[in-house]
């Protein structure tokens, strides 16, 4: 049923039916958001979340469960879980959760990220070359982390569009302006390639085409 309804809203889903496969998934990597359910056939999906999370994986993870109690939700979340969601569920509340999972995109451990010749600081949504700041309106800061936060990894346009728009409906045009916007500013200050296009497919930083 999830996998249908994930399909069904445009995600590409990659299913797993016992921990080791999941695991065997995780480990490749590549994937913007992860549904986990608590008990897997052989094993438990909070010791899987707790193992990524101490590799370094930091690919949002919403764990799914039957367990209703607040120490249930205490355990789940303290593995690495980012948000936790009690069964049974409304399907569209689930693609709720996703969406907003996407919009934060992975956590970002480091304070600052260097990209070439440039250096990009989350916390203080400020992007820096040469010591000098780059002046970036709002959403081209919003554009540029969520690219980082997935760095090395391709991310969709349609979701690229849902992690800043909210929607992918109607955003298009503005995405297209201020990448073109944010692509100069970047290519003034040192890094012209720092945004990469994969025709067909959406945008990443930090990887080779």
């Amino acid at each position: 049923m999830i996998e249908a309804t994930l399909k069904e809203a445009g995600y590409t889903a990659v299913p797993a039916g016992t921990l080791a496969d999941a695991r065997g998934i995780l480990q490749a990597g590549g994937l913007a958001a992860v549904v986990l359910d608590w008990m897997l056939p052989d094993g438990s999906g909070t010791a899987l979340c707790t193992e990524r999370r101490a590799a370094g994986d930091s690919t949002p993870i919403l764990l799914l469960t039957a367990r209703a109690g607040v120490e249930d939700r205490v355990v789940g979340l303290d593995s690495g879980a980012d948000d936790y969601l009690k069964k049974p569920f409304a399907a569209a509340e689930l693609l709720a959760r996703i969406r907003a999972l996407l919009r934060r995109g992975p956590r970002i451990v480091e304070s600052r990220i260097t990209l070439g010749p440039i250096e990009v600081r989350p916390a203080s949504r400020m992007v820096v070359a040469s010591g000098r700041e780059i002046p970036l309106t709002a959403r081209e800061f919003d554009i540029l982390e969520v690219l980082v936060r997935h760095r090395g990894r391709v991310v969709t346009r349609s979701n690229l569009l849902i992690a800043v728009w909210g929607e992918d409906d109607n955003a298009g045009e503005s995405l297209d302006v201020l990448l073109t916007r944010l692509r100069r500013k970047l290519a003034e200050a040192g890094a012209p390639d720092a945004i990469r296009t994969h025709r067909g497919v959406g945008y990443s930083v930090g990887m080779a085409v």
